[in-house]
């Protein structure tokens, strides 16, 4: 378990991850995180943005559905 503190940053509260932390989630400056809340109240931290992928699963469907209309239109 890593503790962090919360502290001032310019008008508003932030904390500060550790290196480890950061290599762990593969993130580098300029990264996004998202803040997910669980129902029991707990907050989760992920590079993984859950709107993306939803997105993303809605194109591959849409794309397989229309596979051979797209390849027409590629040509």
């Amino acid at each position: 378990m890593t503790v962090v503190k919360v502290r001032p940053i310019g008008n508003a509260l932030g904390v500060v991850l550790p290196q480890d932390v950061l290599t762990c989630l593969n993130v580098t400056d300029g990264d996004s995180l998202f803040l997910t809340v669980a129902a029991d109240g707990s907050v989760r931290i992920s590079p993984y943005d859950p709107d993306y992928e939803r997105q993303m699963r809605a194109a591959q469907e849409g794309m397989a559905q229309y596979r051979n209309a797209l390849r027409e239109l590629a040509k």
